[in-house]
């Protein structure tokens, strides 16, 4: 690989801005690396949308991020994963890093072996989560909760209101009754709800998000085709979503002011830079 190819960015994608909180653990893990983030949020969220819509918008990010020369692709959202990874990876020429639920991990450290999955609608329907339960759950009992709201109240940026505080209380309720010792973040938007969650279960049990797994799966597919480049790492932030409210909400869950350019579907149903 040539030296220019190596220092092409990552393309990272969610059906909106919960995606974010991979994209922290790729920064942290990769902190040479140019990053490009594309969130869906003018079509968030996906959990609650048909699989047929799910694999277009997927392939419509993917396309868009090949043509900005990406050297590999994260899907940062479970249900982008779940419903269109297959379809993506069998046309897509490089290599496409994904994130599911945690449930593997979870079976393993749990001690009341009952575990509790946060997730949206459509990622708990999934055959992945299927194949998962039946994989890891044979000796100990998995609770799928779908948490419908829960992503809208993340695209609001609101991660600690009182709306947000009791969609997660009537979401965690039936885990805790069941004796959950171990609670599986299955969305990426849920990780900017820890604090709450936290709150909420108490300190004895273990939350798991799977982002630092992902950073370093993305680390270890890309071999020598790590950053070479002596500058700063950049990182752009687009998205589907229109005007200033992205910028404001994007800017709240990074942690930092940022600019973030709109982008929207041409008539091909492939994103390109939107006008004005």
């Amino acid at each position: 690989m040539s030296m220019s190819a190596a220092d092409a960015p990552i393309g990272v994608f969610d059906s909106g801005v919960g995606g974010l909180s991979v994209l922290r653990a790729i920064r942290a893990e990769l902190p040479a690396e140019d990053l490009l983030y594309v969130a869906d949020s003018g079509y968030a969220p996906y959990g609650e949308r048909d699989a047929g819509f799910i694999e277009d918008r997927a392939a419509a990010i993917a396309g868009f991020l090949l043509d900005e020369g990406v050297k590999a692709i994260v899907v940062a959202c479970n249900t982008a994963t779940v419903v269109a990874i297959e379809k993506l990876r069998a046309w897509c020429p490089l290599p496409v890093v994904a994130i599911e639920p945690a449930i593997k991990p979870a079976a393993r450290i749990t001690r009341s072996g009952v575990v509790g999955v946060l997730a949206t609608r459509q990622t708990l329907a999934s055959a992945n989560v299927a194949r998962l339960c039946a994989a890891y759950g044979q000796d100990i009992e998995i609770l799928l909760q779908p948490c419908p709201g829960l992503v809208e109240q993340v695209e609001n940026a609101e991660l600690d209101s009182p709306a947000t505080r009791a969609l997660l209380e009537t979401y965690l309720a039936p885990l805790l009754a069941a004796g959950a010792d171990t609670i599986v973040l299955g969305c990426t938007h849920y990780p900017f709800l820890l604090p709450l969650v936290r709150d909420i279960v108490g300190p004895e049990r273990a939350i798991i998000d799977p982002a630092t797994a992902v950073a370093k799966e993305l680390a270890r597919r890309l071999g020598n085709q790590r950053a070479t480049a002596l500058r700063p790492a950049r990182t752009r932030f687009l998205s589907s979503a229109a005007g200033g409210r992205a910028n404001a909400v994007v800017s709240a869950l990074w942690g930092c002011p940022v600019e973030v350019e709109p982008v929207q579907a041409n008539r091909n149903h492939r994103l390109v830079p939107a006008a004005g």
